[in-house]
């Protein structure tokens, strides 16, 4: 499926019926170059799941943790900064991903081999007129 977003305002509502749409799916890979907007739109994803904090970068911690408002656990990855898929295991990557809750990761590239086959993968490509395509 290929959705495409004109500008910042559409963001939420696409989060919206991008969560609804996907429901299923809790192991979400977000592709994309430096700037596309990986974390422009997990941050909505968090926001339409009620997440109590603000969601924001994990560039140099690698995991975010939230709680929504209804108790549940929502994790965000940003593995930009690895070097070795082993230092995601040495953190304990794959208990987050057998938790059953919420992954949002963010350079997924640099773990592939860690994730799990049903993962859904999100491709967010930059167009000329700085307009966004989704792609998964």
């Amino acid at each position: 499926m290929k959705i495409r977003l004109k500008d910042i305002d559409s963001v939420q509502k696409l989060a919206a019926k991008f969560l609804s749409a996907t429901a299923y799916k809790k192991v979400i890979a977000f592709y994309g170059s430096m700037g596309a907007g990986k974390t422009t739109f997990i941050k909505a994803l968090c926001e339409e799941l009620n997440t109590i904090d603000v969601a924001t970068s994990p560039t140099f911690t690698i995991v975010n943790e939230y709680l929504t408002e209804s108790g549940e656990d929502v994790f965000h990855f940003d593995f930009y900064r690895i070097n070795a898929v082993t230092e995601a295991l040495d953190f304990g990557f794959e208990e987050y991903l057998e938790s059953g809750s919420y992954c949002f990761i963010e350079w997924p590239e640099k773990i592939e081999s860690l994730l799990p086959e049903d993962t859904l993968k999100v491709y967010i490509e930059v167009n000329e007129d700085q307009s966004r395509t989704l792609t998964f």
